[in-house]
């Protein structure tokens, strides 16, 4: 999944230089106050401590005020370059400061850096409010907007008129003085309500980890799985006990090898009930809150509800659109579900297992379906998946045949963590391109999942450069241990470099429309289509080797692995619709229709959408579903889903070109890459592909014809 680490409260602007006001004598000797002066202005986080941030957040604040202040007052009659040019300049120091902190207190989070998110997100939720719901600034950029014909603007500079007066109207800047009141104050209840959530999911999440009295109790973990499991238990106080960490989806890993079903059982219910049976943690009233709010907002600004309000802004537009390709394909997804399950049903009943089929069990008996149908299970593929060579070999091999990218490690740069890499990237005619940070191991003051962010973005009007940064949370083995991967951290790794090419390959004027700056239900399209170079033969036969041997994995299996790309299937939609609809019915609710009861609407939900079907739980039950109610994705869970649209139909472009050829990178980065936020985003699709999406591929993917 994608995360733009600048925000907190506010997405005003990405842009890192240029500033007229100079901060404040109490920032001296805060790196955070200047621009680094290490490449691309690489963070100096050798140099950036905890107490840095709060002070410069606030210093931040005053400048940009300062700066629209300057811009709404100017006696000079409005216009472009005066007004919204001006905007995309202004805030360098707050943009900075969030970048960096949103970034780090994401990765590498602590005490301090949770207290300050705490205090500072409804603060950054007034300024931004400050700014869009500035009387005299939005009447400058009206006024701009209604002759916005006459105005011979270039593309790219009149999409970012009408992209600025689309957010002052969506901020709220049509209200009347009273309304403006009261937008204010809900704006910084949700913001403050987000970052308990997000703060209180990992807290109980590593709360939630399984603690083990034995190690007979762990069969079917690997020697070196069990070990880590002993060294976390040791390093929380209890010797001689083995500590199994959960992982932010319902489902964990452990699940599809341990031989215990009570262990499974004990597994699978801590990571269901997580934020949901009492203490500090608990997730249940915040959620509650937080829907109220958001549907507050929505009603206030005139809409039906907080995801009518939110889809406009996005491709789908609306929310019958996404109910209808939610609700076509939940029936079919669980049916395909059913089937499966009565085929794990038939293993459990050969091996006189003596009872049914559960969500503990899924994962652990499709290996053995698996094993029988394809005859291989996941276990024999991850000694061909170390993560070096996947990432070397497999994601870099890719972007070289395919776009022509050079990647060279450096040891020199600052890390916040010792275990991020860093690379500096190269285009095909030499120049460097980006910096490129991996920071893949999971850690307990890290988020769960995976994600991309920025910690400087390209644009032509301030002469920047990406600072690009992946985010995976792949278990650390002990010391002198190769990292083995699974088929889907391997995915994982593809489609989050997706996110990074999306960033690096942007060719911009304005900060506003950077790299990634798309819709939501578009932004997961590059990423997912850079997912097919992970089978693709020659990539795959590049990277797939035996971490001892070096041995290439044998063709046969490679056979048996894209053979089976439509195995389980009926699962992997049904929980990823299970949350997407969840996601949705929680948005779609008026102020009045907010319920008291949490896992009761949660369980009539599932039940009213056809989708209630136990032994396949929701990815994300409610109360962990941070990309719901930490605000990224909130009733935008469903974009994955319509970015595959897209993404299928964009795989069978490649195969129908030939695949992996330069001239088709090519393409695709002129097209669509480059252009981040300029257009329309699916004018950006139809200039690439030729016509509008067709949605066969998908059905055909997900074996759902």
């Amino acid at each position: 999944m994608l995360v733009i680490a600048a925000a907190l409260g506010l997405a005003f602007t990405q842009t890192v230089l240029a500033a007229p006001v100079a901060p404040a004598a109490a920032l001296a000797g805060n790196p955070l106050a200047v621009v680094s002066k290490l490449p691309f202005h690489y963070p100096a986080f050798d140099q950036i401590k905890d107490e840095h941030f709060q002070p410069a957040f606030v210093e931040g604040m005053r400048i940009q005020l300062k700066e629209i202040e300057a811009i709404a007052n100017n006696k000079q009659p409005a216009t472009f370059e005066n007004t919204v040019v001006a905007m995309e300049k202004s805030g360098e120091l707050l943009t900075r400061v969030q970048t960096t902190f949103g970034n780090l207190q994401g990765a590498n989070t602590n005490d301090k850096l949770d207290a300050i998110d705490s205090e500072m997100s409804p603060k950054l939720a007034a300024h931004g409010d400050a700014i869009y719901l500035n009387a005299k600034l939005y009447a400058r950029v009206k006024s701009l907007y209604d002759k916005r014909d006459k105005l011979k603007l270039d593309a790219e500079s009149k999409h970012l008129l009408e992209r600025y007066h689309t957010d002052f109207v969506r901020a709220g800047a049509k209200l009347s003085a009273a309304d403006k009141e009261k937008l204010k104050a809900i704006n910084g209840v949700i913001a403050t309500l987000q970052t308990t959530f997000t703060q209180n999911v990992l807290k109980e999440t590593n709360a939630s980890a399984l603690v083990v009295d034995t190690r007979e109790e762990l069969a079917g973990m690997t020697d070196g799985a069990i070990d880590a499991a002993a060294a976390a238990a040791k390093a929380k106080g209890l010797d001689g006990k083995f500590l199994v960490a959960i992982v932010n989806t319902s489902g964990q890993p452990p699940l599809a090898v341990l031989t215990n079903r009570a262990v499974r059982e004990r597994l699978m219910a801590a990571s269901l009930t997580r934020g949901s049976h009492g203490g500090e943690f608990d997730s249940r009233e915040t959620v509650l809150k937080i829907a109220k709010a958001r549907a507050e907002k929505a009603t206030l600004l005139g809409y039906a509800n907080f995801a009518a309000y939110s889809l406009e802004d996005q491709t789908a537009h609306d929310t019958s659109a996404v109910n209808k390709l939610l609700g076509e394909l939940a029936k079919p997804a669980v049916n395909n579900a059913k089937k499966e399950a009565a085929d794990l049903q038939a293993v459990v009943d050969a091996d006189k297992g003596g009872f049914q089929i559960d969500a503990s069990d899924w994962a652990y008996y499709t290996d053995k379906v698996r094993a029988q149908r394809f005859a291989f299970d996941e276990n024999q593929l991850k000694p061909y998946f170390e993560l070096d060579n996947v990432l070397v070999n497999g994601v870099f091999y890719a972007a070289g045949k395919l776009y022509g990218l050079s990647f060279k490690e450096r040891k020199d740069l600052p890390v916040y963590n010792p275990d991020v890499r860093v690379f500096d990237v190269f285009d095909a005619d030499g120049k460097q391109l980006a910096i490129f940070l991996a920071d893949m191991y999971a850690r307990s003051n890290k988020q769960g999942g995976a994600w991309m962010n920025e910690y400087s973005s390209q644009s032509t009007l301030l002469g920047t450069h990406s600072v690009v940064a992946n985010h995976l949370n792949i278990p650390k083995p002990p010391a002198g241990e190769p990292t083995l991967l699974t088929y889907d951290e391997v995915k994982t790794a593809f489609h989050e470099f997706g996110h990074a090419l999306h960033g690096m390959f942007s060719n911009v004027k304005y900060p506003r429309f950077s790299g990634t700056s798309v819709p939501r239900d578009f932004v997961e399209y590059p990423s997912q289509v850079n997912e097919m170079w992970a089978v693709w033969p020659e990539v795959l036969s590049n990277y797939a080797r035996h971490y001892k041997t070096g041995a290439p994995m044998p063709k046969e299996l490679l056979d048996k692995v894209i053979a089976s790309k439509k195995f389980n299937q009926g699962f992997l939609t049904t929980e990823y619709l299970s949350a997407s609809l969840l996601d949705q019915r929680w948005h779609q609710l008026t102020p009045s229709q907010i319920p008291t009861d949490v896992l009761g609407f949660e369980a009539q939900s599932l039940k009213d959408m056809g989708v209630d079907f136990a032994p396949v739980p929701p990815r994300y039950r409610t109360t962990y579903f941070s990309h719901s109610f930490s605000g990224g994705y909130s009733a935008g869970y469903y974009a994955y889903l319509w970015s595959e649209k897209l993404d299928a139909d964009t795989v069978e472009w490649f195969k129908e070109k030939g695949g992996l050829k330069r001239e088709n990178g090519d393409w695709f980065r002129a097209k669509l890459l480059s252009r981040g936020g300029t257009d329309d985003a699916m004018n950006l699709f139809r200039n690439f592909r030729g016509r509008d999406p067709i949605i066969e591929p998908l059905l055909d993917r997900r074996g759902l014809k």
